[in-house]
């Protein structure tokens, strides 16, 4: 059970993160070491986690934990203040749309104009993706209005 719950964090890093917190869980592992010295201003500036919340951040350290017998049970993880935030997804996700829809304008002038402003969106989609992690209440909420790989598909023509 303890090995699944540092596996249950290293993908939930990568679903907040977009990247992988560490090559290896190994101690003479550059980022895996930061986090057995207790550097996590490094670690966190490192991985680009900086601007992660603090209930994120102590939530997945604590699922790190080197010590198994430390690491949360999944009872603690439910009751854990980050995955009590609650959000309204359609709101959330209508929003992003918005965003999208108007960097995506945004790009498209600047092509026409002769620049190309694809990493806008990327970033965009970046900065925005710990804010829309948000507990689920029912299945009405996993609904997607609209196509979301059209919006992802623009994205392809910039890498």
């Amino acid at each position: 059970m303890e090995i699944d719950i540092f596996s249950t964090g290293v993908i939930l890093f990568i679903i907040v993160q977009g990247i992988f917190p560490f090559q290896e869980a190994k101690k003479d592992e550059y980022y895996y070491n930061l986090l057995m010295k207790g550097d996590y201003e490094t670690y966190w500036k490192k991985t680009g986690g900086q601007n992660l919340s603090a209930d994120f951040k102590d939530l997945v350290l604590k699922m790190f934990s080197y010590d198994g017998s430390k690491r949360p049970s999944v009872k603690d993880i439910a009751e854990h203040p980050w995955m009590k935030v609650e959000c309204n997804v359609k709101k959330v996700q209508s929003s992003l749309l918005e965003e999208l829809t108007a960097k995506r304008s945004q790009a498209t002038s600047a092509s026409s104009a002769g620049g190309v402003r694809g990493p806008d969106l990327l970033d965009l989609v970046l900065k925005e993706r710990e804010a829309h992690i948000c507990t689920f209440h029912d299945q009405s909420d996993y609904i997607f209005e609209g196509k979301p790989r059209n919006i992802f598909d623009s994205l392809d023509e910039y890498n």
